[in-house]
């Protein structure tokens, strides 16, 4: 018990708990709602969707839903503990993703706690329960294996399992990919350049050369087959998704989410100026690879940071501590059994104030969800047979699909792949009024009402169309039924 108080273990355990505190929070992710339903009826059916069910516009068209096996376990959890058991155990995916980090981290423990803690800052916007946060636990504990492999090369062969489990739970697996390519160049560039031995590189080479074989080889392994190898990079190619979708725009540093990313980046790039330890070719290619990626799309900052944090520690860790000669001050041994009773009143006063945290964070998902959706105006809609079909927003296609279906069927949603850069391309300039074909989707599916934010342009401009008859308004949306 004694040994469980020493300073660095209840430090490392506070910082545990700390980190899950921060990345507890209210369920607000536009997809969630979508995910939760499609989990649910692959369970009562027992089966995957291949066609689309959920909208009137791509309905039965072919979909690959490469989230499926997160959708299911998503709405496990939820069927199990509601609300709740979501935010507590993908608050626990995401501490454990960044504990990997911490144990990467060079130094004393607080360091190695302090630039972890930038780097969960730098990422949090993109947490939360949604199928990403599976792909930031798996890179996470990819990048540990990878690195822990060069001293335990049997190691690489958990990259396998992990692999099989992340194709079918997000097609966020190519960065599990990604990073074991870039480490077989890396280790490559290397040896030619000097920075290690063929000799003591070879066989390791060798074992990820195989192992990154048998990853591929796993990746059809899914509902979807070999269409798998195509979906992440049509993914990453689409206009749609990078023109509409927000988290897939470069960071705008202006932005009040964005500025301890930049201080991650400057703090690497002085870090790196100023100390002596000088980063292997692998590890810059490593780093550029993923800040280029960074830079291009705001997505990928979790990706930046499991890269980035671990060598600023050792930046830093060589900066303070080689260079300067810093020392650590030795306690005396008769503070210690203080120290401990110390450690246990402080461990213990940091579980209850984390416990008070979450507990207000699952109270108010209630109003969370009324202040992020419109739930009134889908009860109007339950409550008045609306007519449809209806023109919804596209950020409530989720949540029209988790109240509405299968009464109402969406005009969009989330599952920007499914309906394609042209029709997205139309639905905004719907929305916006931003061209003189903006009444053709009114005109071709039929639509008999319109679910929109009230700023929208499409509302002001049916407010002026006699066809058109408000039948519902609040703060947060407005109804439309055409005249018969």
């Amino acid at each position: 018990m004694t040994s469980l108080l020493d300073t660095r273990r209840v430090f490392v355990m506070i910082f545990a708990i700390g980190l899950f505190a921060m990345a507890a929070r209210n369920v607000t992710d536009p997809d969630v709602w979508w995910h939760l339903r499609t989990g649910q009826l692959i369970l009562q059916n027992h089966a995957v969707f291949h066609t689309d069910p959920y909208s009137f516009t791509k309905f039965g068209q072919p979909w690959v839903n490469h989230e499926w096996l997160s959708d299911v376990v998503t709405f496990i959890v939820y069927r199990i503990a509601g609300w709740a058991g979501l935010i507590v155990v993908f608050a626990a995916i995401v501490s454990t993703a960044f504990m990997c980090v911490f144990r990467r981290c060079s130094g004393p423990s607080y360091l190695a706690a302090a630039v972890t803690v930038l780097g969960a800052i730098a990422s949090s916007p993109s947490w939360g329960v949604r199928p990403q946060t599976f792909s930031l636990l798996f890179a996470s504990l990819f990048l540990l294996i990878l690195e822990r492999s060069s001293a335990h090369e049997n190691l690489l062969w958990y990259t396998l399992p992990i692999t099989l489990i992340w194709v079918n739970l997000h097609g966020g697996y190519a960065i599990g990919i990604a990073f074991m390519f870039l480490f077989i160049v890396g280790n490559l560039v290397d040896v030619a350049l000097g920075f290690q031995k063929w000799s003591e590189s070879r066989a390791r080479l060798q074992k990820l050369v195989l192992a990154l074989a048998a990853c591929l080889a796993i990746i059809p392994l899914n509902p979807y087959g070999m269409r798998m190898y195509r979906y992440p990079i049509e993914t990453l190619y689409s206009s749609g998704i990078q023109g509409y979708i927000s988290e897939w725009l470069s960071p705008n540093f202006h932005d009040g989410m964005f500025p301890p990313l930049l201080v991650m980046m400057l703090a690497i790039f002085v870090a790196g100026a100023v100390s002596p330890l000088r980063l292997r070719p692998a590890e810059l290619l490593l780093l550029a690879t993923v800040t280029w990626a960074t830079l291009h799309s705001a997505r990928h900052i979790p990706i930046f940071v499991l890269v980035a944090a671990p060598l600023l520690s050792r930046l830093i860790y060589a900066w303070l501590f080689q260079n300067r000669g810093a020392t650590f001050p030795a306690k005396p041994a008769s503070a210690i059994p203080i120290l401990r009773l110390s450690n246990g009143i402080v461990l213990a006063a940091f579980l209850a104030f984390t416990m008070i945290r979450v507990r207000q964070v699952i109270n108010g998902q209630s109003g969370a969800e009324t202040r992020t959706f419109p739930s009134a105006a889908v009860s109007f809609f339950s409550n008045n047979q609306v007519q449809g079909p209806l023109l919804n927003y596209y950020n409530w296609g989720g949540y029209l699909i988790w109240k509405l279906y299968p009464d109402y069927r969406v005009y969009i949603d989330g599952r920007t792949d499914l309906y394609g850069d042209a029709f997205m391309d139309q639905a905004g300039a719907t929305y916006n009024i931003s061209n003189s074909s903006w009444r053709e989707p009114l005109v071709r599916w039929q639509i008999r009402s319109v679910i929109l934010p009230p700023n929208t342009a499409l509302v002001s401009a049916l407010r002026c169309q006699s066809a058109w008859k408000e039948v519902y308004g609040d703060s947060q949306a407005v109804i439309f039924e055409r005249d018969q």
